[in-house]
């Protein structure tokens, strides 16, 4: 069984906080057991994935062999795309499968990273199908940010230069239902007429006949399963790399000059390597994100084992002065109150509250304000005494409640 076939049978899983966390965790359990891998079987030295690389995904039919080429030919890239249907087919993926093994998530995963390991895609390659899940998506986010540590790590030593700043491009083609499904007939039609001329001339190589270019329904399941899956599954590698959303339902001529005009105007946009370098030592937002929920849970705990009576004091704050507020405010989503409660003396105490409300599910910013208030006049200097008073500001949002009206 395949990926791709692994993941069409398995159920849809609702949209939860919890499963999205499970999702994660899953993710890195996932990468960093390839990861660790590769580490096994590659030197320091030899861990070196291209410079360039384009990720390269599209609709049945949008015409990916034809245009790889002009990916290909755009940047001077002369080693053959690495297809991962072509991967399936491997010794090692046989293998498993003869076995009765699944070649999931992992296993893809896997093979996709130890290809563009050989030297000779040192300086770009064309990925032809990767990723096409969620647990996917999620590796190649993580392989990302692994070769910007690589680079880190690395950089002003003898190693610097086998460690690149790494260019990612995310490029997807798309066509609509009736057009793909057009194209995939005629593919299975005119690959049909091509293996009865091999088989009369006895000339030429015959050409793989898809079942799925042969029944209309069938050609039509398959399209929708890459709108469900690995459309959807695309959408959050927006904002993280250069994602180029190609329409395909044109010629071939309008489209190759369609795909290079939006690689012209986003190689515009990269970063020099010198600036990259500057900035690179602040973490990216994802690699912050992917850790958040656990390291949050870490800090709970925490609190509760080693900072006992003041953890108490503020979840008793939150509960009994904060929520009655935030429950009239139920309706805008949104509350601000302010506190001039002792316990925020403590050091920990406003890390406790943002942290208490973030496993609730609120998004809380805490504002510590000290006013000058006047106490006393001095009977000998008239002047106006004061003392200050701290004033703890807390902004809490979360998602309000829709009013039916009618």
């Amino acid at each position: 069984m395949t990926a791709d076939t692994q993941d069409n049978a398995a159920p849809a899983a609702e949209s939860t906080a919890p499963v999205r966390d499970l999702e994660i965790k899953d993710t890195q359990i996932i990468f960093n057991s390839v990861w660790s891998d590769l580490e096994k079987d590659y030197s320091v030295e030899e861990l070196c994935f291209p410079k360039e690389i384009f990720w390269l995904n599209g609709a049945p039919g949008a015409g990916k062999g034809t245009h790889t080429r002009t990916a290909m030919r755009f940047r001077d890239f002369t080693e053959p795309p690495i297809v991962v249907s072509d991967l399936l087919k491997s010794p090692e993926a046989r293998k498993r499968i003869d076995a009765g093994l699944l070649v999931g998530d992992r296993e893809v995963t896997e093979l996709v990273f130890r290809a563009l390991l050989k030297p000779n895609y040192q300086s770009g390659a064309v990925v032809d199908g990767f990723p096409r899940t969620k647990v996917q998506v999620e590796c190649l986010k993580m392989l990302y940010a692994k070769l910007n540590e690589l680079r880190g790590k690395h950089l002003n030593t003898p190693l610097a230069h086998k460690f690149p700043k790494p260019h990612f491009h995310i490029l997807v083609l798309f066509i609509e239902e009736e057009e793909s499904v057009r194209r995939q007939i005629q593919r299975g039609e005119q690959a049909i007429a091509h293996n009865r001329e091999v088989e009369a001339s006895g000339v030429g190589k015959k050409e793989e006949v898809r079942k799925t270019d042969l029944d209309p329904e069938a050609a039509r399941h398959r399209y929708r399963i890459f709108k469900e899956q690995t459309y959807d599954a695309l959408q959050s590698l927006r904002d993280v790399f250069y994602y180029h959303y190609i329409n395909t339902n044109d010629t071939i001529e309008k489209v190759s000059k369609r795909i290079v005009n939006e690689l012209k105007y986003q190689s515009s946009l990269e970063l020099e390597e010198a600036t990259f370098d500057r900035i690179s030592t602040i973490p990216l937002a994802i690699s912050i994100i992917q850790h958040a929920r656990q390291e949050l849970v870490t800090r709970l705990d925490g609190y509760e084992q080693n900072e006992r009576e003041i953890f108490a004091r503020v979840v008793n704050l939150v509960r009994d002065k904060f929520m009655p507020i935030i429950i009239r405010h139920a309706i805008s989503g949104r509350a601000i109150v302010n506190s001039e409660d002792e316990v925020f003396d403590h050091p920990l105490a406003s890390a406790m509250l943002i942290d208490i409300f973030s496993e609730r599910g609120f998004h809380a910013t805490v504002d510590i304000q000290r006013e000058d208030v006047p106490a006393c006049v001095d009977r000998e200097t008239f002047e106006i005494k004061t003392y200050t008073k701290r004033v703890v500001r807390v902004h809490i949002s979360f998602a309000g409640s829709e009013i039916r009206r009618g």
